[in-house]
């Protein structure tokens, strides 16, 4: 009898893993300042160890992870940053296509290619095209994006298409569209908004923000661990609940 309550003891429950995960990057300028270092060298620190994250998250479970990279707002920064982050990208990106291929990863480029440079606005395609059939997990980058000008596009390309739309249907429309709902989304840097990121995937979305900066994340497995643990503790109703006697009569 001792036996067979140990054995059931020793059982463990599996954990909830979030299959999609999306990262709002807050913070790198801050993170800089703090450091008495110039606020460019946050974008650097920024994506410093970002491939070891993406293949530690790929390895627990996570089969979809996006990083909100540059908004459509984010243009109304100085010339020297854009031009800066530009450049950025791009070398980022280049790097990102040797990734793609050594770990069988499919990389996405969300948002408007427009006001992009040629370079970048290429080395998006190429990055996309050359890993489009690979199946080990989805990267995604949320480049030039916003959440509101997606949905607008999706719906004049729905009506130019000149037939009703179900959620469904409308959802191929999206950008998006191919792309798993958000499972959990965090913003680090102590920011506590959405900032027009994914509005359509982060219907059901759990949301965690940290107080951390997004170069201190990068760099920790800790927070990495975190953030799992953290979705396994949510319990997700999607609108439901437990059942209970609402009425209050007697049954």
């Amino acid at each position: 009898m001792f036996k067979l309550f140990r054995k059931k003891s020793d059982v463990v429950a599996p954990v909830k893993v979030p299959k999609h995960v999306a990262f709002i990057c807050d913070g790198n300028r801050r993170w800089a300042e703090a450091r008495g270092l110039p606020p460019l060298m946050g974008h650097r620190a920024g994506i410093s160890n970002f491939e070891n994250l993406v293949d530690w998250f790929i390895k627990r479970g996570v089969t979809t992870i996006t990083f909100f990279i540059f908004s459509t707002e984010n243009w109304n920064r100085s010339k020297e940053e854009v031009d800066f982050l530009m450049d950025l990208f791009y070398s980022e990106l280049k790097k990102n296509l040797k990734h793609a291929l050594e770990k069988n990863l499919r990389y996405r480029v969300i948002g408007t290619r427009e006001r992009l440079p040629k370079k970048l606005a290429d080395m998006c395609d190429k990055l996309e095209a050359e890993s489009a059939e690979n199946t080990a997990g989805t990267v995604v980058f949320a480049l030039n994006y916003g959440g509101q000008d997606e949905i607008v596009n999706a719906t004049n390309a729905a009506i130019a298409a000149g037939a009703p739309v179900t959620r469904e249907t409308f959802e191929t429309f999206l950008d998006t569209g191919d792309l798993l709902p958000i499972d959990l989304m965090v913003r680090t840097s102590n920011e506590f908004r959405i900032s027009n990121f994914l509005l359509w995937k982060l219907a059901y979305a759990e949301l965690l923000f940290v107080p951390e900066h997004w170069p201190e994340l990068v760099k920790s497995k800790k927070l990495w661990q975190f953030v799992l643990d953290e979705y396994a503790k949510r319990n997700r109703r999607f609108g439901g609940g437990k059942k209970a006697n609402y009425s209050g009569n007697k049954k």
